[in-house]
Protein backbone atom coordinates (compact mmCIF):
# COMPACT_ATOMS: atom_id res chain seq x y z
CA UNK A 1 0.00 0.00 0.00
CA UNK A 2 1.22 3.45 -1.03
CA UNK A 3 1.67 5.68 1.60
CA UNK A 4 0.83 9.50 1.26
CA UNK A 5 2.68 12.54 1.83
CA UNK A 6 0.20 13.83 4.71
CA UNK A 7 -0.74 10.13 6.58
CA UNK A 8 3.61 10.22 6.58
CA UNK A 9 3.70 13.86 8.30
CA UNK A 10 1.18 12.50 10.80
CA UNK A 11 3.03 9.65 11.46
CA UNK A 12 5.77 12.09 12.10
CA UNK A 13 4.11 13.99 13.90
CA UNK A 14 2.68 11.83 16.40
CA UNK A 15 5.86 10.95 17.01
CA UNK A 16 7.39 14.46 17.69
CA UNK A 17 4.54 15.15 20.05
CA UNK A 18 4.74 11.58 22.03
CA UNK A 19 8.44 13.17 22.32
CA UNK A 20 7.31 16.48 23.57
CA UNK A 21 4.62 14.86 26.02
CA UNK A 22 7.23 12.30 27.59
CA UNK A 23 10.41 14.41 27.27
CA UNK A 24 9.08 17.91 27.76
CA UNK A 25 11.50 19.08 25.35
CA UNK A 26 10.12 22.11 23.28
CA UNK A 27 8.21 21.39 19.77
CA UNK A 28 10.19 23.73 18.06
CA UNK A 29 13.37 22.15 19.55
CA UNK A 30 11.79 18.29 18.32
CA UNK A 31 10.64 19.77 14.81
CA UNK A 32 14.74 20.61 14.12
CA UNK A 33 15.89 17.10 15.04
CA UNK A 34 13.49 15.42 13.33
CA UNK A 35 14.43 17.56 10.18
CA UNK A 36 17.77 16.56 10.34
CA UNK A 37 17.75 13.26 11.57
CA UNK A 38 14.44 11.87 10.07
CA UNK A 39 13.61 9.85 6.81
CA UNK A 40 11.74 12.67 5.19
CA UNK A 41 11.64 11.39 1.93
CA UNK A 42 7.30 11.88 0.58
CA UNK A 43 6.69 14.14 3.96
CA UNK A 44 4.32 16.49 3.86
CA UNK A 45 6.87 18.94 5.96
CA UNK A 46 4.50 22.08 5.99
CA UNK A 47 2.15 19.87 7.71
CA UNK A 48 4.47 17.96 9.74
CA UNK A 49 5.16 21.22 10.87
CA UNK A 50 2.08 22.49 11.86
CA UNK A 51 0.79 19.63 13.36
CA UNK A 52 3.86 19.39 15.77
CA UNK A 53 3.43 23.00 16.74
CA UNK A 54 -0.12 23.74 17.19
CA UNK A 55 -1.33 20.89 18.93
CA UNK A 56 0.80 22.25 21.88
CA UNK A 57 -0.71 25.34 21.57
CA UNK A 58 -4.20 24.10 21.05
CA UNK A 59 -3.70 21.13 24.06
CA UNK A 60 -5.90 22.25 26.51
CA UNK A 61 -8.68 23.23 24.79
CA UNK A 62 -8.31 19.83 22.60
CA UNK A 63 -7.95 17.84 26.12
CA UNK A 64 -11.09 19.47 27.06
CA UNK A 65 -13.04 18.40 23.67
CA UNK A 66 -11.63 14.57 24.55
CA UNK A 67 -11.92 14.65 28.43
CA UNK A 68 -16.19 14.28 28.81
CA UNK A 69 -15.47 10.59 26.40
CA UNK A 70 -13.04 9.28 28.45
CA UNK A 71 -13.19 6.71 31.70
CA UNK A 72 -10.20 8.36 33.13
CA UNK A 73 -8.22 11.13 33.67
CA UNK A 74 -6.40 12.39 30.67
CA UNK A 75 -2.95 11.95 32.14
CA UNK A 76 -3.47 7.94 32.88
CA UNK A 77 -4.45 7.64 28.42
CA UNK A 78 -1.33 5.88 27.32
CA UNK A 79 0.90 8.79 25.81
CA UNK A 80 0.66 7.15 22.01
CA UNK A 81 -3.09 7.75 22.30
CA UNK A 82 -2.52 10.83 23.86
CA UNK A 83 -0.75 12.02 20.82
CA UNK A 84 -3.17 10.32 18.46
CA UNK A 85 -6.07 11.88 19.78
CA UNK A 86 -5.14 15.28 19.86
CA UNK A 87 -4.11 15.32 16.03
CA UNK A 88 -7.54 13.77 15.56
CA UNK A 89 -9.27 16.39 17.51
CA UNK A 90 -6.87 19.54 15.98
CA UNK A 91 -7.83 17.90 12.31
CA UNK A 92 -11.90 17.83 13.11
CA UNK A 93 -11.51 21.38 14.58
CA UNK A 94 -9.52 23.13 12.63
CA UNK A 95 -9.25 20.78 9.31
CA UNK A 96 -12.74 20.96 7.87
CA UNK A 97 -11.60 20.25 4.31
CA UNK A 98 -10.32 16.47 5.35
CA UNK A 99 -13.68 14.59 5.73
CA UNK A 100 -14.68 13.02 8.89
CA UNK A 101 -14.14 9.39 7.88
CA UNK A 102 -10.81 10.32 6.71
CA UNK A 103 -9.73 11.88 10.30
CA UNK A 104 -10.80 8.43 12.16
CA UNK A 105 -9.44 6.08 9.42
CA UNK A 106 -5.80 7.91 9.84
CA UNK A 107 -6.07 7.96 13.80
CA UNK A 108 -7.18 4.17 14.29
CA UNK A 109 -4.43 3.35 11.78
CA UNK A 110 -1.77 5.51 13.51
CA UNK A 111 -3.24 3.73 16.58
CA UNK A 112 -2.29 0.27 15.14
CA UNK A 113 1.20 1.19 14.17
CA UNK A 114 2.38 2.99 17.27
CA UNK A 115 -0.21 1.87 19.98
CA UNK A 116 -1.04 -0.66 22.85
CA UNK A 117 -2.84 -3.81 21.47
CA UNK A 118 -6.08 -2.96 21.64
CA UNK A 119 -5.48 0.99 21.38
CA UNK A 120 -6.85 1.48 17.74
CA UNK A 121 -10.34 0.30 19.84
CA UNK A 122 -10.22 2.56 22.29
CA UNK A 123 -9.31 5.48 19.49
CA UNK A 124 -11.88 4.65 17.31
CA UNK A 125 -14.33 4.82 19.96
CA UNK A 126 -13.58 8.18 21.04
CA UNK A 127 -13.11 9.57 17.41
CA UNK A 128 -15.89 8.52 16.44
CA UNK A 129 -18.05 10.44 19.33
CA UNK A 130 -15.99 13.27 18.58
CA UNK A 131 -16.79 13.08 14.80
CA UNK A 132 -20.47 13.21 15.96
CA UNK A 133 -19.95 15.90 18.10
CA UNK A 134 -17.65 18.62 16.45
CA UNK A 135 -18.72 17.48 12.94
CA UNK A 136 -22.49 16.92 13.57
CA UNK A 137 -23.53 18.32 9.93
CA UNK A 138 -21.67 16.25 8.09
CA UNK A 139 -22.13 12.85 9.96
CA UNK A 140 -25.56 13.41 9.22
CA UNK A 141 -25.03 14.01 5.88
CA UNK A 142 -23.09 10.58 5.20
CA UNK A 143 -25.84 8.75 7.14
CA UNK A 144 -29.02 9.89 5.23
Amino acid sequence: MKINARTRARRLAVQGLYEWQVSGNAPGDIEKQYLVEKELHNVDIPYFRELLIQVPKHQAALDEAIAPLLSRKMAEVDPVEQAVLRVGVYELVHHPDIPYRVVINESVELAKLFGAEQGHRFVNGIMDRLAASLRSTEVAASHS
